[in-house]
């Protein structure tokens, strides 16, 4: 059985990519959530992850600490974590890692806090050219491909790895164009991202770095949480 280590689903975007990936996929797993708190996480979560950072996934007396590493774990186990098809196949996995190593603007002013809307103060020319990217990425996919996902008609790794943008656009009230919009909408509605959403949602915890990151970067219009 793999056991999933992640943190608070409020905050977490590493978290979520094996997650939803697992969860969409039918890969059963047993999932340990630690909470974010008092500045010493690394020190806490190095109890399970070399890195003292999460996603960590442990199975077999094997430990994956990095969510790109856990995917490419799992798609040596399980089919469908990448598409079948070559083509596809090498896209899918170029566009995940361009993900998981850049868009630096748009992880800066817009940190995954699932459960609230916030109004930005600006859009830095930063953010608007990785917004314009990432317009063209997903447009790319859906088109070359022809299906509901970015490398066909599967969800896949390279969807898994843009779920925590969807949740993005959806908090900071992001706008792309057509067909980008659609597919983000597409991803807020799978069945595995309405779950964690849901349980994001009930997480009474707040972590006060990542709740001043985001009143740094907008406005709060709505906190949709528990009570803390």
């Amino acid at each position: 059985m793999y056991t999933l280590h992640i943190a608070n689903r409020n905050y977490s975007s590493w978290s979520l990519r094996p997650w939803v990936l697992m969860r969409a996929l039918d890969i059963a797993f047993e999932e340990r959530l630690w909470r974010f708190g008092d500045g010493s996480n690394l020190a806490r979560f190095r109890v399970f992850s070399p890195s003292g950072r999460v996603p960590c996934l442990h199975h077999d007396g094997n430990v994956v600490w990095d969510s790109l590493a856990i995917v490419e774990y799992l798609a040596e186990r399980h089919c469908g974590v990448w598409p079948d098809d070559a083509r596809a196949r090498a896209w899918a996995r170029c566009a995940a890692a361009e993900m998981h190593s850049g868009f630096g603007a748009l992880r800066s002013a817009c940190g995954m806090n699932c459960g609230v809307r916030v109004r930005l103060h600006e859009q830095s020319p930063a953010l608007r050219a990785d917004l314009a990217r990432l317009e063209a990425l997903w447009s790319d996919g859906l088109e070359r491909f022809g299906g509901d996902w970015l490398a066909g008609a599967s969800f896949t790794a390279a969807d898994a790895f843009f779920a925590p943008v969807a949740f993005r656009i959806q908090t900071y009230g992001l706008e792309l164009g057509n067909p980008a919009a659609r597919y983000a909408e597409r991803l807020l509605e799978l069945p595995a991202m309405r779950e964690w959403y849901d349980a994001a949602l009930a997480e009474p915890w707040r972590d006060p770095d990542h709740e001043v990151e985001m009143l740094a970067s907008g406005t709060l219009l709505e906190d949709l949480r528990v009570p803390a």
